[in-house]
C-alpha cells in the first residue's frame, strides 16, 4: 500500500520522499500505543501488504528491541526498547512547571513556603519554591542541594527507597550532620525511615536550619526521578495539629502532581 500523500489526522504533511517501509514500521509501533498485541496476520491486513513484509517487518522491529513475540500466543508486545524511549522522553518534560500552579495552591491554603524537591543520590535537590508572603516565613531553598537525611523532604524520598538502596547511598555509619538535631548515624535513619513508612510523611524540626520546621510527602517516580513535596514553617508555629493539617494537604498536592503524569 502506498503512503497516503494527502497526510494523516494530524495535519503533518507527507515528507517529500516517504520510505514506505519505515512509514509501515513506524505505524506498526503506533497500532502498540491502542493494542496491547498485535497478530501477523493484523498487521498484514491494517498495513494492505502482504504476511511476508508483514513477518520482514516485524522481525526488523525485534531485532531492534520494539517488539518480542510471545512464545504462547506468537502475538506481538511492546518490548524494552519502546520503554527505554518513553522514558527518555519522560526525563525531560518539565516537572517544575507543571507541579508549580499545584504548589501556588498548596502555599496559599496553608500560607507558608512550600518545595518541591528531587533525590540526588544521598542529596535532595529543591526545584521549585513557592515563599510564604507573611512577614515571618521560612525562605526560599529554590536551587539549593542539601543532605538528603537532614530535611524532611529527603527522608520522605529515602523511606521509599529500599535498605540495600540506604546502604548503597550511605556506606559508612556516621552522617555528616548539619545542625545538632541532625541524624547522625546510619542506624539512627534507618529507625527514622521505618517511622516515616508508618506515618505516611516525614518531618523535620531544626534538623538542617535552627528554628526551622517542616513536614514533607512524597509523590512518587516521575520518569526516572523521585519527588516529594514540602511545607516549611518557622519552628513557634507547628505543632502536633498543624503537623497532621500539612500532612493531609501534603497528601492532597502529591496525588494531584502524580496524577499530571499518570
Amino acid at each position: 500500500m502506498a503512503v497516503d500523500r494527502d497526510g494523516d489526522d494530524s495535519g503533518r504533511p507527507v515528507p517529500q520522499y516517504p520510505i514506505e517501509s519505515v512509514d509501515n514500521a513506524l505505524r506498526i509501533l503506533l497500532q502498540l500505543a491502542e493494542k496491547p498485541s498485535l497478530r501477523m496476520t493484523e498487521v498484514s491486513k491494517y498495513l494492505g501488504v502482504a504476511t511476508s513484509t508483514a513477518h520482514r517487518l516485524l522481525a526488523m522491529l525485534q531485532y531492534r528491541g520494539f517488539v518480542r513475540q510471545n512464545p504462547v500466543t506468537k502475538e506481538y508486545e511492546p518490548d524494552t526498547s519502546l520503554t527505554t524511549i518513553a522514558f527518555a522522553v519522560m526525563k525531560h518534560v518539565d516537572v517544575r512547571d507543571r507541579a508549580h500552579p499545584i504548589l501556588e495552591k498548596l502555599s496559599t491554603a496553608l500560607g507558608e513556603t512550600v518545595h518541591l524537591g528531587r533525590l540526588d543520590g544521598a542529596n535532595v535537590y529543591f526545584l521549585d519554591s513557592i515563599e510564604s508572603t507573611r512577614a515571618v516565613r521560612v525562605g526560599s531553598r529554590l536551587g539549593a542541594t542539601l543532605p538528603a537525611h537532614c530535611t524532611s523532604t529527603g527522608k520522605a524520598l529515602l523511606a521509599t527507597c529500599s535498605s540495600a538502596q540506604i546502604r548503597e547511598f550511605y556506606p559508612r555509619e556516621k552522617l555528616t550532620a548539619m545542625t545538632p538535631s541532625s541524624i547522625s548515624t546510619r542506624t539512627q535513619l534507618e529507625k527514622e525511615l521505618e517511622a516515616v513508612r508508618e506515618r505516611g510523611y516525614a518531618y523535620s524540626r531544626e534538623e538542617s536550619e535552627e528554628g526551622v520546621a517542616s513536614v514533607s510527602v512524597a509523590i512518587g517516580m516521575i520518569a526516572t526521578n523521585l519527588y516529594a513535596v514540602n511545607v516549611s514553617t518557622p519552628t513557634y508555629r507547628m505543632n502536633d495539629g498543624v503537623r497532621e493539617e500539612f500532612a493531609a494537604a501534603l497528601h492532597e498536592a502529591a496525588r494531584e502532581i502524580a496524577n499530571l503524569f499518570a
